[in-house]
């Protein structure tokens, strides 16, 4: 019986222990600095799980709790991405993981290789799903000539003043809005600011949403050989603007400022005043819609493939859709490293698993048995 651990009990590291801890092949712990939000993991789980309180910023701390598990899965804030994914590499774990981190996961292959670690980084919703499905589709065309990755966690309900929450770590939602974007085009890497260039979409179920640059697109930037890429957010039309405004005012802003006399972060600042009113209630509905269009040719004609998510939060369980969106397919790959299934080297961003089709056809339905259905759609382009 494989021993998994997960690192963050979040929203998305709860469901992920639940999730895995509904499966009587596994036996599962989860950690976390924070006692209540352990609490609520074993709620979820229905008791099911082993908690132990730890302090996840410490490399050793994580490298000792890996080691002592068979397959580690990550949902740590992107702060804490890169060093905790280093410290279970050198403990020498299956590792899957979900966080957002800034730096390149890639670099640490060398490291992984060598210890004959698989660790499959961005195996979420989107960066995650959106690879795989984006890598797995332009596999299936004779010449891929444009990627497009559209995402957005949304609430159902629009409040004013940002008809928006958090569907995950506030703080990484900022890293969203401050982040460079990087694309590809005409074969090249280009550099836009974040919140740039928005477009009014129109989305079946949903209505209008704005389209918005972001560093999404991520390691397809290296792994793959397509000329046009990009991937965009999505929220309801204004809470851009309102973002970009906050964004020029400098309350994003890491640097302490003197503000009375006392020195300040203004991201400590606007964090205490606006991630309250980004939190949803118990109950409180969330949506997530993602849209990915592969478009090249085939057998000399042009193709436009599509795959589509639309989700919302699950009544049964209480949980948020991005919580389970994400949470999803980290658990069905975590599931996969503790069988034997995955088994290669290195550090994986999950488009290197998308040539393998009867592994994306697995991981699309052990969602659509969990809820997460994704649509396709192939059509002349």
């Amino acid at each position: 019986m494989p021993n998994a651990i997960v690192l963050g009990s979040g929203l998305v590291g709860a469901v992920m222990a639940a999730d895995l801890a509904a499966d009587a092949d596994f036996r599962v712990t989860i950690a976390d600095a924070r006692p209540d939000a352990l609490e609520r993991a074993q709620r979820w789980a229905g008791g099911r799980l082993r908690t132990v309180v730890a302090d996840l910023s410490d490399p050793a701390a994580v490298a000792r709790l890996a080691g002592e598990h068979d397959v580690v899965l990550g949902a740590l804030a992107s702060r804490l991405g890169f060093r905790t994914l280093r410290a279970v590499i050198e403990a020498g774990r299956p590792y899957c993981d979900i966080s957002f981190m800034p730096e390149d996961a890639l670099d640490l292959d060398g490291a992984a290789k060598a210890r004959g670690v698989p660790a499959v980084v961005d195996c979420g919703v989107a960066p995650g799903m959106s690879n795989l499905l984006a890598a797995f589709e332009a596999g299936r065309l004779d010449e891929c000539e444009r990627i497009d990755i559209l995402v957005g966690g949304l609430p159902r309900e629009r409040r004013w003043p940002f008809e928006y929450k958090a569907g995950f770590s506030p703080h990484d939602v900022i890293e969203e809005y401050t982040r460079p974007a990087r694309f590809v085009e005409r074969g090249e890497v280009v550099v836009r600011e974040a919140l740039s260039e928005p477009e009014l979409i129109d989305f079946e179920g949903v209505g209008t949403l704005e389209a918005f640059n972001t560093d999404g697109l991520r390691s397809l930037a290296r792994t793959m050989t397509v000329p046009n890429m990009k991937e965009r957010t999505l929220r309801y039309p204004g809470h851009i603007e309102l973002m970009r405004v906050l964004r020029a005012t400098g309350l994003f802003g890491h640097d302490p400022i003197d503000a009375g006399g006392v020195k300040v972060r203004p991201i400590d600042v606007i964090s205490a005043l606006m991630f309250p009113m980004w939190s949803y209630g118990p109950g409180e509905a969330d949506l997530t819609v993602m849209r990915i269009t592969v478009e090249g040719v085939r057998g000399g004609r042009r193709e436009r493939r599509t795959w589509d998510l639309l989700d919302h939060l699950d009544p049964a369980t209480g949980w948020t859709s991005m919580a389970r969106t994400t949470a999803f397919p980290c658990t069905a790959v975590a599931r996969m490293l503790a069988s034997g299934r995955i088994t290669t080297p290195g550090v994986l961003p999950p488009e290197l698993l998308a040539g393998d089709e009867p592994l994306v056809r697995e991981l699309l339905g052990e969602q659509e048995k969990r809820g997460v259905r994704y649509a396709h759609r192939v059509e002349a382009a």
